[in-house]
């Protein structure tokens, strides 16, 4: 397989892990959150390049401790996790640019964390999409249920007996996996786009949680082929040409719904386990 078909391959499985997560992301408002830690796996993926490891795996390593220090800074009284992410998200990002700037002869480009490089991944970070990817799949089969209880009824879903964390631990643990991944793709910067744009559009098109689940990932994997094949033609980085496809996939959506509205009229879903609200 050549480079450029690999990348299409890789756009494609990250694309639509990322619309899938990303729904998670959206529904349970952990947009900051993701931003957060898009920016903050930075250092991490710096200190793998100066030890000679895997950027993954240092992104990875970066990514539990990020979680770990914004859970307890997010318990602090009168704070929040909103202020947890924000410390987070400047903290991480300005330790990352620290670590670049006192080593200045890296053996490989830092600036391609930032912006990805798509065209560059391997067959190790397209093994590790498809993992990444069949876990979630499998996560939203075998747990779904629970998952979207907790999202829309958090009284309810306690006072069943239910305990909130290992729902709120996976949901964390699977964000934190497609940010890991999309790293080398898109970067620390773009990554977020790709999570969230896809499912914001489908939320806009779909009125049912099932529908955007579908929908959203679908969207993922062709802003990542889009994004993939005009950066070819156009001759620019892959990265920032996928983020832009999957922010006007968004704007298309949203023209979409606003047309749909003044044609006939777009009736309010009821918020009820499958329904949302607009």
């Amino acid at each position: 397989m050549g480079y450029f078909e690999k990348a299409l391959l890789a756009a494609a499985v990250i694309g639509a892990l990322s619309g899938l997560v990303g729904t998670l992301v959206l529904l349970r408002r952990r947009t900051f959150f993701a931003q957060a830690l898009t920016h903050a796996t930075f250092p991490g993926a710096v200190a793998a390049a100066l030890l000679g490891v895997s950027i993954p795996l240092g992104a990875a390593v970066a990514s539990a401790v990020i979680v770990a220090v914004m859970t307890l800074l997010g318990r602090v009284r009168r704070q929040g996790s909103q202020v947890a992410s924000g410390i987070m998200l400047t903290a991480g990002f300005a330790l990352g640019v620290l670590l670049q700037a006192l080593n200045p002869s890296l053996p490989v480009h830092v600036e391609s964390y930032l912006v990805g490089s798509m065209l560059t991944v391997t067959d190790g970070d397209v093994i590790l999409a498809a993992s990444v990817l069949t876990a979630a799949v499998l996560a939203a089969v075998l747990f779904g249920k629970e998952i979207l209880f907790s999202t829309f009824d958090r009284t309810g879903f306690r006072a069943a007996g239910y305990r909130e964390w290992p729902i709120e631990l996976l949901t964390l643990v699977l964000i934190a996996a497609t940010v890991v991944t999309a790293m080398p793709a898109v970067g620390a910067i773009l990554a977020i786009a790709l999570i969230a744009a896809p499912a914001a559009a489908a939320r806009l098109l779909m009125r049912t949680v099932p529908g955007i689940v579908l929908l959203a990932p679908l969207i993922g994997a062709g802003s990542g082929v889009v994004g993939v094949l005009l950066s070819r033609i156009l001759d620019v980085a892959a990265g920032p040409a996928i983020a832009l496809t999957a922010a006007a996939c968004f704007l298309l959506a949203l023209g979409a719904r606003s047309l749909r509205a003044r044609a006939g009229g777009v009736p309010t879903p009821v918020r009820a386990g499958l329904r949302l609200e607009s």
